[in-house]
């Protein structure tokens, strides 16, 4: 087999070199069921919610050699794209990404097929991020050997687009990808020199770089959503250590929601609280424990208060979604590769989560 260990294994908290889980890798079925996918030795396995609640697997998914990195993206139609990286024949060191589908809740994936590399041939040159349009055309978004970003999409009759390049400079390895509210894609990244937004002006389109907007911007702690008026909202830390929001679309300016509690990178999704629409963020705490804040979507001027929950644990990969009824879901990845999850309790006031448990 081929060396894997191209890919850099940093875990520190904030690392920007570290194989991540990128994108949802949390995902729900039309029927309301969730599934966990996780990249374990050279392969991906899932997890699937059974109808009582219960969880079964972990199921290989296949792979054969994958280093250990997956992302994640699923569209309206609610197909989930797996994507990962694996050594490629006849060049040392160097990767290529591959790319799965998995159509139905519990289900077999497609076989997993080789859609190349930015640069034709070359080594890791960052973490790739994969989101799925309105026509469920998915989208896989890599950092190039020159630092900007490149871009490889599904056609609409089968196969894929060569390789665009979108061209920017120095950004962050783990860029982030999302579906806006017209059903088109935007990647979202940052520089040393601020934060870069590339979007599509049109179904089917080449997305097309904005302006970078002055910003400091700690690589390594983005996160995305798309809120309720349907423009998408950028999450990330400063140099400073504070959580900023940023939406063009909005024309909402880098705006400070509060002070964070860690490191490492933020996660954000949206759900029901008391009945409205509120964005929750997660990051880990500087003691290790996975800490949730939670505001009305899209006022940001009411800011952020942080709250802890669970025992502290040496490392955490932490995805959160919501379930068909709005109620937040959380699931995180412990340094061991082990997997606990919780959710938000029915008919309580505020953010109050039900007990951890493990399900792998």
């Amino acid at each position: 087999m081929a060396n894997r260990s191209q890919a850099p294994t940093d875990r520190s908290p904030g690392s920007t070199t570290a194989p991540v889980l990128q994108g949802g890798w949390l995902t729900r079925g039309v029927e309301g069921r969730f599934s966990a996918y996780l990249p374990r030795d050279g392969e991906v396995v899932r997890w699937t919610e059974e109808p009582d609640g219960r969880w079964s697997g972990p199921v290989s998914l296949g792979g054969d050699g994958l280093t250990p990195f997956l992302a994640v993206g699923q569209g309206a139609d609610r197909y989930v794209h797996l994507v990962g990286l694996r050594p490629s024949k006849g060049g040392e060191g160097h990767v290529e990404l591959v790319h799965s589908v998995q159509f139905q809740t519990g289900r077999p994936a497609v076989a997993w097929r080789p859609i190349g590399h930015s640069n034709g041939k070359g080594p890791w040159t960052g973490n790739p991020a994969v989101t799925v349009d309105a026509q469920g055309r998915a989208y896989v978004f890599m950092r190039n050997g020159g630092g900007g970003l490149s871009v490889r999409a599904q056609k609409d009759a089968g196969g894929w687009h060569p390789w665009w390049d979108l061209h920017g400079w120095g950004t962050d390895p783990s860029p982030v990808a999302v579906c806006n509210g017209e059903g088109r894609v935007e990647l979202l990244t940052a520089t040393d020199k601020g934060l870069l937004r590339y979007v599509q002006e049109e179904a089917g389109g080449r997305p097309v770089r904005k302006d970078v907007l002055p910003a400091e911007v700690t690589f390594g702690t983005l996160a995305a959503v798309t809120g309720p008026s349907g423009h998408v909202t950028l999450f990330y830390v400063d140099k400073a250590g504070q959580v900023r929001a940023w939406s063009q679309g909005r024309d909402l300016e880098p705006t400070v929601l509060g002070e964070a509690v860690g490191t490492g990178r933020l996660a954000a999704t949206r759900c029901l609280i008391d009945g409205y629409d509120c964005t929750v963020l997660a990051q880990q705490s500087a003691d290790g424990r996975l800490a949730l804040a939670a505001y009305p979507s899209e006022q940001e001027t009411e800011g952020i208060q942080w709250s802890e929950t669970g025992d502290a644990q040496g490392d955490l990969d932490t995805v959160l979604t919501r379930g068909l009824d709005g109620r937040l879901v959380v699931m995180s990845r412990l340094g061991g590769g082990s997997l606990l999850t919780t959710r938000q309790k029915a008919a309580a006031d505020g953010l109050l989560l039900e007990g951890w448990r493990s399900i792998g």
